[in-house]
């Protein structure tokens, strides 16, 4: 009797110790836990599904989605940290938009985080012709964070709080009435569907990524664990800069290539700040020291092109010319009421390297410069208000492409 009772209690012993002193299983239930989500969770077979296809069938897509996120995911990181805001939660910017700024969904919703026009004002955020800060990965999570907050606010519980923001208050509010409890296991009943099918299966797919995340070495090549490990030192700092700035001046005076400053700027509609008094750009903390050093304005005669009024033109026909607004080409040059004169030279506000004035070469036919610069004859026509294909050695075409 007394062997019987010993080995019981050494066989307790274990289970206990390959429960509670397993790293994977104590590190999982502490992810559940700032979600206020049971570790019992961790059994659902939904969950458990999506899981295991990150890491097999899913796992390229997976490994994409940090790799895309290299760039923010220290920012968001840090931004969550210091509000209070559960880290879980960068892996709903994940599941919102796979890390990708420029994600639309089919109901407008645009970001990182998936702001809808409405939402997105109510938080701060600027929609113009300029700029659009939903695509912002600094202004959109601190939009995000106001949001999240708000939401745990009026629910008590994260969980609550991620559903909330997937499929609206009301829709919550709802669910729990109509189930008579706001009990996860509850709310993601597969039979009663007090819940749409998208918001189950989004609670479970941020958990999912995040757990996978936080067990990454047991999926993952040394090689691809690179992707779970982003500089942490290089976060984005906003620094101010003057109006009508374009990217490649600055990314030129800070050491930077501009597409890569493009990447983190991913909210300027035409790849220079709005000429407004002043404007916020995005740069990595690195570059911060270099900026304050050597940051000037630039003169924006020699950044973008310079136009010079013909007899009879008008603003709408140089900006259809050069494939922008009207609008934009009367701001940035401070016009009134959208009068112009002959002579008057017009700085067009696109980068040089976007738009081509090309000098027509003997031999030249309109159709050989089509196809030397990948573009249709009707568009090289449109552009240059031409009403034949016929073109004379010395013309100057505008090529936009």
């Amino acid at each position: 009797m007394f062997r019987l009772v010993t080995l019981f209690l050494l066989s307790w012993g274990v289970l206990q110790a390959s429960l509670f002193n397993d790293t994977r299983y104590v590190d999982d239930a502490q992810v559940l836990q700032t979600l206020d989500i049971p570790s019992s969770f961790l059994q659902d077979p939904l969950f458990k599904e999506l899981e295991n296809r990150l890491t097999t069938v899913k796992r390229r897509q997976y490994l994409a989605m940090f790799r895309r996120g290299r760039q923010y995911v220290p920012t968001l990181r840090r931004m969550l940290d210091r509000r209070g805001i559960p880290e879980v939660f960068l892996f709903m910017a994940m599941a919102e938009s796979h890390f990708d700024a420029h994600a639309k969904s089919s109901a407008k919703a645009v970001g990182l985080w998936q702001f809808m026009p409405k939402t997105a004002r109510l938080y701060g955020l600027k929609i113009d012709r300029y700029v659009d800060e939903r695509k912002d990965p600094v202004r959109s999570t601190e939009a995000a964070i106001k949001y999240l907050k708000s939401l745990h606010e009026m629910f008590g519980k994260w969980y609550l709080a991620a559903l909330a923001y997937n499929c609206g208050e009301g829709r919550v509010l709802r669910a729990i009435k109509k189930a008579g409890s706001d009990d996860l296991k509850v709310l993601l009943d597969e039979k009663k569907k007090y819940l749409p099918k998208e918001s189950r299966i989004y609670i479970r797919k941020i958990v999912s990524m995040a757990m996978v995340a936080n067990n990454a070495s047991l999926s993952f090549t040394p090689e691809e664990m690179e992707a779970f490990a982003p500089d942490e030192r290089d976060h984005l700092i906003r620094v101010r800069v003057n109006g009508g700035e374009s990217l490649e001046h600055i990314a030129r005076q800070i050491g930077m290539r501009t597409n890569d400053l493009k990447v983190l700027n991913p909210q300027f509609r035409y790849g220079f700040t709005p000429p407004r008094d002043g404007a916020f750009i995005n740069i990595p903390a690195s570059r911060l020291d270099r900026f304050k050093r050597d940051y000037r304005p630039g003169k924006q005669k020699k950044m973008y092109l310079v136009h010079k009024v013909q007899p009879g033109e008008n603003l709408s026909k140089i900006a259809y010319r050069y494939g922008i607004s009207y609008k934009v080409i009367a701001a940035f040059n401070k016009i009134r009421g959208g009068r112009i004169f002959a002579n008057q030279e017009l700085v067009i506000p696109i980068p040089k390297g976007s738009v081509h004035r090309y000098r027509v070469q003997p031999g030249d036919s309109i159709y050989k410069i089509a196809r030397k610069f990948g573009i249709k004859v009707a568009t090289i026509k449109k552009r240059n208000g031409l009403k034949s294909d016929v073109i004379h050695v010395g013309d100057r075409l505008v090529i936009v492409r």
